[in-house]
């Protein structure tokens, strides 16, 4: 499913039209990634928590020179389901 898939989907559930769905595709994400971004998490009770993974500098090996190489310290999102999500799937 591709975000316009989404937007359909969203808009025949909740009975939205198409354009009302897309802004709330868009005001969902712009939120978390603002929350995230302030280092914050997004927990949903139920379907799972978006949050922020911090990575620590480390040695790295050039898997085509076999050259060490230091990697820097980053973040990146992660997201953890909830139980209910994980049962909702099996």
């Amino acid at each position: 499913m591709n975000k316009t898939e989404l937007i359909d989907a969203i808009a025949a559930k909740a009975d939205l039209s198409k354009k009302d769905a897309a802004a709330v595709v868009a005001a969902f994400t712009d939120t978390v990634t603002k929350e995230l971004k302030k280092g914050e998490k997004v927990q949903l009770v139920g379907f799972g928590t978006f949050e922020v993974a911090k990575r620590e500098a480390r040695m790295g090996l050039n898997p085509k020179t076999k050259e060490k190489m230091k990697i820097k310290a980053s973040k990146a999102p992660k997201f953890k389901p909830g139980k209910a999500f994980k049962d909702a799937i099996k």
